[in-house]
Formats: structure tokens, C-alpha cells, sequence
């Protein structure tokens, strides 16, 4: 099972972004209403990172909207654009043939599609860059809609929270692909949860078990560089480790649920199934113990959290919320409570990750203001925090998350040598 379904065409997602750090940068000073301004023609689409996510992102902008329009591509490999380019020119001729010269390759590709006429930039490439895509698209004064999740480490998470205040500053609108937000089980289930339906949540669990994902191959003709972007979804400095990186789906609904982030975390996690060094470092499984602050008349809330990718093992995509009064069970086209209220989903459910963008185009045409960086950071955070936990097999606070100094993704990248990352072995493994 993967987080976005496949397209109807090459949908290989490990395409990617490398740039160079970016400067500093602060709000504008200025007066920003001409962005809360509606818009009634045509949206312009530039898309960073061209790989499944990145094109399968576009198709559900241009099915979102018919006055949509993909007009600028941008990767770091020609092979991924021309994948993306040739794919969404076969799939809707009309709004979706890129013309050669908003086309970019390489290091510097993104800032090409900020230079150019868009009002939304899709950022779809590989976890580590999207705090700098993000960071450079709301500060050139871009709608954006950000794949999830938003960081691979702390200093990042920053970065996606300083650049919420220039978007809300400029009144850009910001969705993020954490879809279940805007899935229409999820919504009614979350609303009744929080409307007291279930009582007091008093317990918690959330599951994404599955099998193994996509491999790409190192080849001996490409730098160390290359082959760890191509196979991103392996190594943390990218992909944050699949705890973060897919995970962070049933966090973030835990999040939703208990409308914040946890206090602590602690657990375990190793590398047992999938050792094979083409599996880059990652781990394989995590078991988690997340606790949120309760009720004073109940206490501390405690939620488990288990994430695995590793072949012949039983599936469970699944949040859980148990209450005085009743118990949700939420997971993609379903929900149900049990209990006093109890009730159980049966309306439509349209597709969510074309409705995430049918929300950012409405908010814009409306001027509607939305900005989901800081729950996006928030939720991305709650799975790096576990992350840290199960590495460093150590208890680890929301502050001392926030606060870490630890960067996975460098200050700057390039095409040649880096060592792959050594495992993670708990208690010997520092925070």
C-alpha cells in the first residue's frame, strides 16, 4: 500500500530536488492583500520534483479544476521530466503540454518555476528539500501545495514554522498531502469525535503495517549522491525513514484527534527483515509510546503508535480513539463508532487527493486564506520525535524534538561521494 495511488502512467516515486541552502529570508514589510484577492482565471501550476508524487499531484490539480493549467517542470534528472512532461501531455493535451523552455533540470531547477508566471507550486520532491522549496516558494510569493511530510529534522521543521508567517504575512494559501484532512469519512468522524460522541479519549493506537515498498538499484556509473536521491525513500538525510515519511498519516490523525502535539515519546524500532544494503539505513519496523496530555480527571493519554514495511507480514492501516463513552475506528472509505453514539459512516467519499486541491483552488478563487504548515509541522515533528526515540532507544520530549541541533540534510548538496549513514543502534546511538 502506498500513500498516493498510482497514475495512468509511469508512477515510480523517488524523483527529487538538490539545491543549495537557502538565504534567510523575512516577510515582506509591505502591504500583501493583493494575495488574499480572488482569483476567477486561469491557475497557473509549476511542479517541483517529477517523479509519481510530483505528476501524480498535477493530475489531481487539473481534476480538481477545469481552469487549471501545468505550465513550468522541474527535477533534477531529465529522465524524471521527461517522464512527467511526456505523462501529463498523454493525459490532458489541453492543459498539461509544457513547453520546452519551462522545462528545469538540476541543482537550481526550482527557483526556475518561481521566476516564472505561476500561482501555485506543487513541491513534491523527496522529504529532506521541501523546507527549502517551501521556504523559497512563499517567500517569491507562490501558492503551494507541499506533499507530506514537510521535514526530515528539527532544524527543518523550523524552517517549514518561520515560513508559515510569511505565507500568513502575504496571505498565501498552503495545503499539504496529509489527505485524510480532507476526506470526508475522516471529517465526520473527527467532528463527532470532537464533539463528544466517543467522551473522553482515554487511549490511542495507530497502525501502518504493510509490505515492502519500490528499490532502485545503485549503479556503479552514478555518484553516491545520485543513487541515494534516486533511492531516497533509504536513507533519513531524505526520506526521514519510513516513520516519517508514511507514517505520518496516522500521526498526524492523532494529532487531529487530540488537537495538538504529544508531550513524549519513547519505543523501539530496528532493521531485522530488510537488511540488504541496497535498503540504504533505515529501519524496517518502530513500536511506539506516544503520550498526550488528558483530561485532569483522567490523566496522561497514551497512544501506541506501529509502523512495518517488510514483506509476508499481515497489513493494518488503522487509527483507533477509545473513549469513556465509546470507540472510533478510522481508516481510508471507513468509520465507525461504537458506544452510546453510535454511528458508522455511509455517505459519499470523493477522492481526497483531488479534493485537497480542490480546496487550495477554491480558497484562492475566493480568497479564502488557508495554511496548514504549522499542523503539517506539528504532525511531521510527532513522527521525528519517534524516530529519535527508537534510534537512540531514549525517551524524548516535544521540547527536546523542537530544540535539537541534529541535521540530517545538508547545509548544501551536490552530485558526488557520501558514505551511506550508518544504522542506528539503540543506546549506543546519541540523541
Amino acid at each position: 500500500m502506498t500513500s498516493r495511488p498510482s497514475v495512468p502512467f509511469d508512477s515510480t516515486r523517488r524523483a527529487t530536488i538538490a539545491a543549495a541552502a537557502l538565504a534567510p529570508f523575512a516577510a515582506s514589510s509591505l502591504a500583501s492583500s493583493i494575495f488574499s484577492q480572488p482569483r476567477a482565471d486561469t491557475l497557473r501550476v509549476g511542479v517541483i520534483g517529477c517523479g509519481g508524487r510530483g505528476t501524480g499531484a498535477a493530475v489531481d490539480a487539473l481534476t480538481a479544476g477545469q481552469d487549471v493549467r501545468i505550465v513550468a517542470l522541474a527535477d533534477l534528472f531529465q529522465d524524471r521530466l521527461d517522464s512527467a512532461k511526456n505523462g501529463l501531455k498523454e493525459h490532458d493535451a489541453a492543459r498539461a503540454t509544457v513547453d520546452d523552455a519551462m522545462c528545469f533540470v538540476g541543482f537550481d531547477a526550482y527557483k526556475e518555476v518561481l521566476k516564472a508566471d505561476v500561482d501555485i507550486v506543487i513541491c513534491a520532491t523527496a522529504p529532506g528539500f521541501r523546507p527549502l522549496h517551501v521556504a523559497a516558494a512563499v517567500n517569491a510569493g507562490k501558492h503551494v501545495f507541499m506533499e507530506k511530510p514537510c521535514a526530515v529534522d528539527g532544524h527543518g521543521i523550523r524552517m517549514v514554522l518561520d515560513a508559515a508567517k510569511v505565507a500568513d504575512a502575504k496571505k498565501l494559501c498552503v495545503v499539504a498531502g496529509t489527505q485524510r484532512r480532507r476526506q470526508v469519512n475522516y471529517r465526520e468522524a473527527m467532528q463527532r469525535i470532537h464533539a463528544g460522541d466517543i467522551g473522553q479519549i482515554v487511549a490511542a493506537r495507530c497502525y501502518w503495517n504493510q509490505g515492502g515498498l519500490w528499490n532502485v538499484e545503485p549503479q556503479s556509473g552514478r555518484s553516491d549522491v545520485e543513487n541515494q536521491v534516486r533511492n531516497w525513500l533509504y536513507h533519513s538525510w531524505l526520506s526521514g525513514d519510513h516513520i516519517v515519511e508514511q507514517h505520518v498519516h496516522q500521526l498526524d490523525v492523532l494529532c487531529w484527534a487530540f488537537r495538538g502535539h504529544p508531550m513524549r515519546v519513547n519505543g523501539v524500532g530496528g532493521r531485522q527483515v530488510r537488511t540488504d544494503p541496497k535498503f540504504g539505513h533505515i529501519f524496517d519496523h518502530f513500536g511506539l509510546e506516544y503520550i498526550w496530555s488528558g483530561a485532569p480527571e483522567y490523566g496522561d493519554v497514551f497512544a501506541l503508535s506501529m509502523c512495518r514495511q517488510q514483506d509476508g507480514t499481515a497489513s493494518k492501516v488503522e487509527e483507533i480513539l477509545s473513549g469513556t463513552e465509546g470507540v472510533a475506528s478510522l481508516r481510508p472509505g471507513y468509520a465507525r463508532i461504537t458506544g452510546k453514539k453510535a454511528w458508522q459512516f455511509e455517505g459519499a467519499d470523493p477522492n481526497p487527493y483531488v479534493e485537497e486541491h480542490r480546496d487550495l483552488q477554491d480558497a484562492i478563487r475566493t480568497g479564502r486564506h488557508v495554511n496548514d504548515m504549522v499542523q503539517i509541522a506539528e504532525s511531521t515533528m510527532t513522527a521525528i520525535m519517534g524516530r529519535m526515540a527508537a534510534y537512540s532507544g531514549q525517551e524524548v520530549t516535544w521540547e527536546q524534538a523542537m530544540a535539537s541541533e541534529d541535521r540530517l540534510m545538508p547545509e548544501s548538496i551536490e552530485f558526488g561521494e557520501r558514505p551511506v549513514a550508518p544504522v542506528a543502534l539503540p543506546g549506543r546511538t546519541k540523541l
